[in-house]
């Protein structure tokens, strides 16, 4: 009898085997590793093929420059800025390879009356656009001509003192900065009156076959849904297209109105009003959507960006996220008294970690409904709205120093686009500490997922008296998140092993912006579009009932608000300031 336990056991055990074998070609976490990987190999091989001429002469010039510059004054002149500048120029996606592709993979670009200016702009349009802009090109330019002098005459004065008046040195510095904002302006203006003409229904086109082609292979294995979800696909590609083009309107844009935004609500209102065709039900792949982008996320989540902002960052992003997390969650549960946990975990993720990234993450770990993922990142996309506008507005205010508001901004914004956008209206210096403490933050998406993945298998899901095996909390791990430890392990090894001037001209400015980002941008729309396609506002009310969620995400940035804000003055200006001086 013991023998035909043991024999029939055995047969168990390899069944599981064979199972977990057949579970690669079958769940999109698996897929969504092997595509993401796909497109960065690729990147990869199209980028390191096509260096810039002399780029390692010009590399050498400039930091011979900036070496000299820094022996030279205790602060960073306006030789060393320039030169810094030149070797930022320096991009792999500059190239004309890196031109076609972002040409090929284009959105629908910006427009403000016409809509169809999204799609199609002539020469005579350009010229047009070109010659409007062209008075205030040409008064920023002087604007910051006029600063680049007024800066090298307080430089002078310093000099002159030997560097050492801290008076003049600081005089110095701040003009600096001024100038510094003042070329920021410059650029932005001349991308006004750098117009040309465009088409991109043949780019989108394109798109749309390679987009529903890659994916329908992965649906053929996974359920032998290929052809069904490439009819869905349709639809999908479409809303999502229609987002861009709704975000790209000019009052969008200033409001801060993003794709994820519009994607999700237009798709409410497909699916909550006329209602989303069976026909389109296939197509809508969420998580296989959101799971390949996040991968690709992974790749830019770059260690030696975590290195250059030091201790201080790390402890903004590291410390207190998990603290902010935990607390929320408690908070739902104890005081709110959520009847979801897992909307909780959700909502607590989302405004913890980074947003929807993490909470894509989150819900897989514990097993969330679309409808609560739906809420979750709803939230998110209201209050990052409004926090990228209203922050800055309170920094400058109050008189708060720009490198402590970038830190603030970057440990409770969301999106890590809008941490960008709001840092920029600060400063360079800002926007540099802000988003760098962003991508430590995003870090922390996979070390979350698996702390939930834990905890809802040992506490929440877990049946009394019954121990919890290490398969089970693998079952319920999110598979992806391993494509993204690992896209973030090998790419900061390349990103090293390069160095940091051929890292950011090959890698960052050149693999990842100028082709796995936009890939990734565009499969992050689709994962939006295909939520609201899925979600009946039916299926969501219950879960505002008393108003929780909103109460939870409100007491939770509020928390999380404070914490960083205290954190973020301890450790830049109290516990670290010689690291702060150097920024």
């Amino acid at each position: 009898m013991a023998e035909q336990v043991v024999e029939k056991n055995s047969e168990v055990v390899v069944d599981q085997a064979k199972s977990s074998w057949s579970d690669l070609w079958k769940k999109e976490d698996y897929w969504a590793i092997w595509l993401g990987f796909v497109i960065l190999i690729v990147g990869a091989f199209i980028y390191f093929n096509n260096e810039p001429a002399g780029m390692q002469e010009k590399f050498a010039e400039a930091n011979a420059v900036m070496t000299a510059e820094a022996q030279r004054a205790p602060f960073k002149t306006v030789a060393w800025y320039e030169a810094q500048t030149a070797k930022e120029k320096i991009k792999a996606k500059s190239q004309p390879i890196g031109k076609s592709i972002a040409n090929l993979m284009a959105h629908p670009k910006s427009w403000s009356t016409n809509p169809l200016n999204a799609f199609m702009q002539t020469q005579a349009q350009a010229d047009a656009k070109n010659a409007k802009g062209m008075p205030k090109y040409e008064a920023a330019k002087a604007a910051a001509a006029e600063g680049k002098g007024a800066a090298l005459a307080a430089q002078t004065k310093a000099e002159a003192a030997g560097f050492q008046n801290a008076g003049l040195n600081a005089e110095a510095s701040n003009a600096i900065e001024h100038w510094l904002k003042l070329r920021s302006k410059e650029s932005s203006a001349k991308k006004k009156i750098s117009n040309k003409p465009y088409n991109l229904f043949p780019g989108l086109i394109g798109l749309f076959i390679g987009f529903g082609v890659i994916f329908a292979i992965g649906m053929h294995f996974i359920d032998g849904s290929s052809a069904k979800f490439l009819k869905g696909f349709i639809l999908v590609f479409a809303v999502a297209v229609l987002s861009y083009v709704m975000s790209g309107q000019a009052t969008m844009k200033q409001y801060g109105i993003g794709y994820a935004a519009w994607a999700i609500a237009i798709g409410l209102i497909i699916s909550n009003t006329i209602g989303t065709p069976g026909w389109a039900k296939k197509a809508l792949q969420v998580e296989f959507f959101i799971k390949t982008g996040l991968v690709l996320l992974g790749a830019e989540v770059l260690f030696n960006k975590i290195v250059a902002i030091g201790i201080p960052g790390i402890f903004v992003a590291w410390v207190v996220t998990p603290v902010v997390l935990i607390s929320t969650f408690i908070f739902g549960q104890k005081v709110i008294k959520m009847p979801s946990k897992t909307l909780n975990m959700t909502i607590s993720a989302d405004m913890s970690v980074c947003g929807t990234s993490a909470a894509i993450a989150a819900a897989a770990a514990c097993k969330a409904k679309k409808e609560e993922l739906t809420l979750a990142i709803g939230l998110s996309l209201v209050f990052t709205s409004i926090m990228m506008v209203v922050m800055p507005a309170i920094i400058k205010a109050t008189g708060m120093p720009y490198i402590l508001g970038g830190a603030w901004m970057g440990g409770t914004i969301d999106a890590t686009g809008a941490v960008a956008a709001a840092g920029a209206f600060l400063s360079e210096k800002a926007l540099y500490v802000a988003a760098t403490i962003k991508m430590i933050q995003n870090v922390l998406i996979g070390v979350t997922a698996f702390g939930i993945a834990i905890y809802w298998c040992t506490k929440v899901d877990c049946v009394e008296g019954q121990k919890v095996g290490a398969m089970e909390i693998w079952h319920r791990f999110p598979k992806f998140v391993l494509g993204f430890l690992v896209a973030s392990v090998i790419f900061s090894i390349a990103y090293s092993s390069l160095g940091s001037d051929a890292g950011f001209t090959m890698i960052d400015q050149g693999v990842l912006r100028g082709f796995s980002r936009l890939f990734r941008g565009w499969f992050f729309c689709l994962s939006f579009a295909a939520i609201g396609l899925a979600t009946n506002f039916r299926e969501l009310k219950h879960y505002f009932k008393g108003g929780k969620p909103l109460i939870l995400y409100v007491c939770g940035q509020s928390l999380n608000l404070c914490l960083t804000l205290a954190m973020a003055y301890l450790m830049f200006y109290v516990v670290f300031p010689d690291i702060t001086s150097k920024i």
